[in-house]
């Protein structure tokens, strides 16, 4: 399984990848406005990569439930000084986390190689920005938007909708030029879905490697762990996060985009080793 992000391959054959959650956003469920500051977050990334991430995903803007957009100066000015200054000063891949074709454009000038779209490429420009500058790109599935998707999310069938989307998705891109190793796919876990439809998609992530592009998945401190535990405090959401880590790379999940690194790159790494040992 390789992945290709401007002028890396990436294999991801044996070994995911860890994507640490940067949000230089005052608004994010997890921990919006702990690093608004430049400087700050750039030294949390420093910290991130530190602890073990192989990609640093900058967002400007927050997707939390009833998010309302922002203009698109405003996330510029959030995210481009963070990627330039973390494309200088490490070597983890850059991601940056938008949906708007201007911003990727220019994050990806600024030094960053991957563009993570929780709308799924689907904003008129977004495809040819992927073509034009080589990036690697995250498609994720996401029913509605921010403002409106956990309002009594419908499938008919989650696991096919979601496929489906999939495999429009990697049409459009060949059809629009772009080369299918660029793109990755997420199932969108909290986007559009309710516990239910999580708690499918989660048990049948193997159902999506028929589309053979790397899985991305995100479900760290998600308000659908709290649902399922009782504990309602984000910060009890990190054990669970952890178990799911483990897990996901065991039903094939390539990247897992998470806040705490450390910990679950520990799972991931032990969980590995046991898949490494019984092939």
């Amino acid at each position: 399984m390789f992945w290709r992000v401007r002028n890396h391959t990436l294999d991801l054959g044996s070994h995911a990848l860890l994507m640490g959650v940067l949000n230089v956003t005052p608004d994010s469920f997890s921990d919006g406005g702990l690093y608004s500051d430049p400087s700050v977050a750039v030294e949390r990334g420093l910290a991130l990569v530190g602890a073990g991430a192989d990609i640093l995903d900058v967002g400007g803007e927050s997707s939390r439930p009833g998010a309302t957009p922002i203009k698109l100066e405003e996330e510029l000015r959030r995210v481009l000084p963070v990627i330039q200054e973390l494309s200088s000063r490490c070597n983890a891949l850059i991601s940056v986390d938008t949906c708007k074709p201007e911003v990727a454009r220019e994050a990806v000038r600024c030094g960053a190689s991957i563009i993570n779209d929780i709308s799924g490429l689907r904003a008129p420009g977004m495809l040819e920005v992927v073509r034009e500058t080589g990036a690697g790109a995250v498609a994720m599935h996401m029913q509605g938007d921010p403002a409106t998707m956990q309002q009594a999310p419908r499938y008919a069938d989650v696991l096919e909708d979601v496929s489906d989307f999939f495999r429009a998705t990697l049409d459009r891109c060949v059809a629009s030029g772009i080369d299918p190793q660029q793109i990755a796919l997420d199932p969108g876990i909290g986007f559009g879905k309710s516990v239910h439809h999580n708690l499918r998609v989660l048990k049948e992530l193997n159902f999506f490697q028929q589309h053979d592009r790397p899985l991305v998945l995100g479900v760290s401190r998600k308000s659908f762990l709290s649902a399922l535990t009782g504990l309602p405090a984000v910060e009890d959401r990190e054990w669970p996060t952890i178990a799911l880590t483990s897990y996901a790379r065991h039903r094939g999940v390539h990247v897992v985009r998470v806040h705490d690194v450390r910990p679950n790159g520990e799972a991931l790494r032990m969980t590995e080793a046991i898949l490494e040992a019984c092939a």
